[in-house]
């Protein structure tokens, strides 16, 4: 798919390992990852990283360990998975797909079957799922990135409640909403938020506005998709598993902040509720907040963190 190691970080003594991979432009990253160089680059880093995690012993376990989200949940009263994918976007999605094929990947649906020709979903070794979409002629590393990491998708229940959450406290850009089926029994709405520079912020009102669609598809960074199925903002309790208690497999989303103590202190002030704060537990200096549907948002100081120490 076109990803990097950039860095990563090992724990003996917790029995855990994280991973740091990202699609970077072209040369920009050359250290060898777990040294301070890679530190610094991971958190000095002006786009996105997928974080994968390694629990000690995992590999040894028979069949799939963790859960995609997208399979049916067997635990009873659970409900349906949240997490929904991750994307990466490709000038030509048939050739992409033809080439994963021939090396063995499995697909949960290939660019040429169902309604949405086009575009596929692949499943990585967990069966987690990766979306392939084609991106625009705009993208500015066309030539050199076959692939760009473009997308992660979350389930949500109240689109007011979340839209807002990830634009009033992380600063993240609305650039595109889509409705589908209004007043169906599967209708849906597509938002799909982003973390901007001040250059991009200024493209997307002076141009972007016009086409927000295509504007998605020249970004280098994915977007956050987050998907209301509509109807669920009346229902009852939660609408979605969140990944993080049994059945086990999707973690977090993170944002690298200035001052972790100071955005913390205001969601606290607000009543955001959280499954650590920052002076908790044995990684003092970082934080996970819940957003209103549950989900664990990591907050990480953009100086970075000591793990040694």
């Amino acid at each position: 798919f076109g990803f990097q190691l950039i860095d990563k970080f090992i724990f003996p003594q917790w029995k855990f390992s994280v991973y740091f991979l990202a699609t970077t432009r072209p040369a920009e990253f050359t250290a060898e990852p777990g040294t301070q160089e890679a530190h610094d680059f991971l958190w000095n880093y002006d786009s996105c990283t997928l974080e994968l995690t390694h629990n000690h012993g995992s590999e040894n376990e028979d069949g799939y360990v963790y859960h995609n989200s997208n399979d049916k949940i067997e635990v009873e009263g659970v409900p349906r998975g949240g997490f929904g994918h991750i994307a990466v976007n490709t000038p030509d999605v048939y050739a992409f797909c033809a080439n994963l094929e021939a090396q063995g990947v499995q697909f949960q649906k290939k660019p040429d079957e169902g309604r949405m020709k086009g575009l596929a979903f692949a499943l990585d070794p967990d069966r987690y799922w990766v979306e392939i979409v084609s991106r625009s002629e705009k993208y500015p590393f066309n030539a050199q990135v076959k692939s760009n990491f473009s997308q992660t998708m979350l389930r949500i229940k109240d689109p007011v409640k979340s839209v807002s959450f990830y634009q009033d406290y992380f600063g993240m850009t609305k650039l595109r909403e889509v409705h589908m089926g209004v007043g169906t029994d599967w209708g849906f709405s597509l938002f799909f938020l982003a973390s901007l520079s001040d250059k991009e912020k200024a493209e997307f009102e002076a141009h972007g506005k016009e086409n927000p669609s295509e504007f998605v598809k020249t970004l280098h960074q994915p977007v956050l998709e987050l998907t209301h199925n509509h109807g669920t903002e009346t229902q009852p309790g939660p609408s979605y598993h969140t990944g993080n208690t049994d059945p086990q497999g999707f973690g977090h989303i993170g944002f690298v902040v200035d001052d972790v103590a100071a955005i913390c202190d205001a969601m606290l002030d607000d009543g955001v509720k959280f499954h650590k704060k920052p002076t908790d537990g044995f990684m003092k200096g970082l934080a996970f907040a819940l957003d209103p549907d549950g989900y664990r948002i990591e907050i990480i100081p953009r100086a970075g963190l000591n793990f040694d120490v």
